[in-house]
């Protein structure tokens, strides 16, 4: 961990030398737990006035440049914190163009998506305990064991009426954390620029807002308790049940938008998608209408401009209809040997999307075992930009992951001639937020498999840049 710190650090000491961008995607290779250990979040950020180290900060760097540009190019991630959260993330805008739209509801879903653990509550309580004279912290902490206690009480899946005892623990949370922020004292300059105490007063903030948010159980919300699993705690989760309504607010009302896509029609027709965006059918217009924006009507116009692929002639779809259908086991035997054969067939240029990184680690392992002359590549590897220029760069490749690799791919060329699938992705049955918009849909009179869940998958299906295809 030393080693690995001392060089990212070297890296953007010379970056910041040569005006770099100290991007993630440019550093060397390294893991999330040594990234956290050179990086520092919103939260406990001191800003750029109060920051030592604020005028050569990247990020500072990067928001003067974009103050300064025509045109920006970012991703939806941040997109949804600045147009949804109300986050100032990106400068002034008129017109946005969405790439990829089809995963755009669900980055805006992933930005407004609280979660909590003891752990955190805990740790916020202790920071908090070096600022604060009185007991508010010590009852911070008292009400995390609460938390930990009704956490273990629970069982995991959809909370679709809170546990009284969960319903307890959230409110001694919200109450003792709102105390404790009322308990810091004034910062002086000093400690105005004390990271310790930023972190302090970020943390009780966080905890407070997402405590209460989680106790008021709304019915706009849908709350769940995940597991958890190696080395991540149990924790409480809370998502809106849908997100359509706030981008018609606050993006699609105030904006002219572009959403692009290679699936976006669903049996031929935008309207599910464009419903799931904040658009409604009766809205619209064909080209040249002349439609006008009022407070209440936001008109859309839907164009299909087609491919300029020939995908009969161009693509050949191989069902392996001998293979037992996939199970809960992972993949078998005669599964891993019949992707063996194709790679090898393929002699690499291959590009696998597996349903588990579990699922891929084991068929990456079988392929170096058993084509130890090409170069197999695994998600987690590296970061997902440094494998794909790997990729990109050696046609004798293979690069196995999940659906989060394909995302935003571009492998153009004969780079990749061949693309393997494990099963299709549909959301699992007891996916917490998924298995709620169907039932609200449902509810709604509609289809809530065909709206939520096979939309989901046919939408996930797009895989890939479908330049390289």
């Amino acid at each position: 961990m030393a080693e690995k710190v001392l060089e990212l650090r070297s890296w953007a000491e010379k970056e910041a030398e040569k005006g770099g961008s100290g991007e993630r995607d440019s550093a060397p290779r390294h893991t999330d737990r040594e990234w956290r250990q050179v990086s520092v979040n919103h939260r406990d950020c001191l800003g750029a006035a109060k920051c030592p180290f604020g005028e050569e900060c990247f990020a500072e760097v990067a928001r003067d440049k974009a103050q300064k540009s025509h045109l920006i190019v970012t991703n939806h991630s941040l997109l949804a914190i600045d147009a949804i959260e109300g986050v100032p993330m990106i400068p002034e805008y008129d017109a946005v163009v969405i790439d990829e739209a089809h995963e755009l509801v669900a980055r805006v879903t992933q930005a407004a998506t609280d979660e909590l653990t003891a752990a955190e509550v805990e740790r916020a309580a202790r920071r908090a305990q070096k600022h604060i004279e009185g007991s508010e912290a010590d009852d911070l902490a008292d009400a995390s064991d609460a938390l930990r206690a009704a956490i273990n009480e629970t069982s995991p899946g959809r909370l679709i009426t809170l546990p009284e005892v969960v319903s307890d623990a959230l409110v001694l949370v919200r109450d003792a954390a709102r105390s404790a922020l009322s308990a810091l004292p004034k910062p002086k300059d000093s400690e105005g620029a004390d990271p310790g105490f930023q972190q302090a007063k970020g943390g009780l903030q966080e905890v407070f807002t997402t405590a209460e948010r989680m106790a008021a159980a709304s019915e706009h919300d849908v709350i769940w308790l995940n597991e958890g699993g190696d080395r991540i705690p149990p924790r409480l989760c809370v998502a809106p049940l849908q997100v359509w309504a706030q981008m018609r607010e606050k993006l699609l009302t105030e904006k002219t938008v572009v959403f692009a896509s290679a699936t976006l029609k669903l049996g031929g027709d935008f309207g599910p998608v464009a419903g799931s965006l904040g658009l409604k059918a009766e809205e619209r217009t064909e080209v040249g209408a002349g439609a006008q924006r009022t407070d209440d009507v936001l008109p859309w116009i839907g164009l299909d401009v087609g491919s300029p692929f020939d995908y009969g002639k161009q693509g050949i779809l191989y069902v392996a209809r001998h293979l037992p259908p996939p199970g809960r086991d992972g993949m078998g035997a005669k599964t891993l040997d019949e992707i063996v054969d194709l790679v090898d067939a393929a002699d690499g240029r291959t590009l696998g999307l597996f349903s588990s990184r579990r699922a891929a680690e084991a068929a990456a392992e079988v392929v170096r075992q058993k084509l130890p002359h090409l170069t197999t590549l695994a998600q987690g590897d590296a970061q997902l930009p440094e494998l794909a220029a790997q990729f990109v760069a050696d046609p004798h490749t293979v690069l196995f992951g999940t659906l989060s690799l394909w995302q935003g791919l571009d492998v153009p060329g004969d780079t990749c001639q061949l693309v393997i699938i494990d099963r299709i992705p549909f959301p699992r049955p007891d996916d917490p937020l998924m298995s709620a918009r169907q039932q609200a849909a449902d509810k709604a009179g509609g289809n809530g498999f065909m709206q939520v869940a096979d939309r989901g998958a046919r939408l996930d299906r797009g895989g890939p840049s479908r330049r390289g295809d």
